[in-house]
């Protein structure tokens, strides 16, 4: 599985190659700057993208931005954003296109090499990997009585939050002990609540949850 690192601080992007090398992948290139990145995902084909949203030379969103460009190449490039803090606009925009192979993690994930490197490979297999903190913030944002997510009950909305995160149905069920039975039982309650067609594609039904989530209708 070939991998595109883009990252501007050295160590933790040696760090990352390392790792990364350590669990089978084959970095085909690691690069710090947006137009580094940009000419890498053009050139190298790569199965998938991990890209710090923040590169020189702007040090604003140019890892994200040429993310998107390339998804805009290429649909569905699978892409695996890390940040420093949960910025939900970034989020909103690596799902706006409503494909799969996206994942958003805060880099203090990149640490526990076991979550990364499983994030890594949901990711380019064309699943989501989403941080619990980017999802917890957007189910706060959209907990007000008038939404109907606030019909959800507390374990529907457990549900809600494991499943955002890319989890199936069966590592749900293992999470929270109980049975896989009960847990496609929630599944369906969820999807009645928010008025969203059920699907038995695990990447587009948590793509289908985090957009309304995130947009409303």
């Amino acid at each position: 599985m070939r991998v595109v690192l883009a990252e501007d601080l050295f160590l933790l992007r040696d760090g990352l190659v390392r790792l990364l090398q350590a669990h089978g992948f084959e970095i085909a290139a690691a690069v710090e700057t947006g137009p580094e990145l940009a000419a890498a995902l053009a050139e190298l084909d790569p199965d998938v993208a991990v890209v710090d949203v923040r590169l020189p030379p702007t040090h604003t969103d140019e890892g994200l931005q040429c993310a998107l460009d390339a998804r805009r190449q290429r649909p569905a490039l699978p892409v695996l954003v890390l940040s420093q803090h949960v910025e939900q606009l970034y989020a909103r925009e690596l799902l706006a296109d409503g494909t799969g192979g996206v994942g958003y993690l805060l880099k203090d994930r990149v640490f526990d090499a076991e979550q990364f490197v499983d994030a890594v490979r949901r990711v380019a297999a064309g699943g989501t990997a989403m941080d619990p903190q980017v999802i917890q913030q957007l189910l706060a944002r959209r907990s007000g009585d008038d939404r109907p997510l606030a019909r959800l009950t507390p374990r529907e909305r457990e549900v809600l939050e494991l499943m955002a995160q890319g989890r199936s149905n069966a590592a749900i069920a293992g999470k929270l002990v109980v049975t896989e039975r009960a847990i496609a039982k929630h599944t369906a309650n969820i999807f009645a609540k928010l008025g969203l067609e059920v699907s038995d594609d695990d990447n587009r039904r948590v793509l289908a949850v985090l957009a309304y989530l995130d947009h409303g209708r």
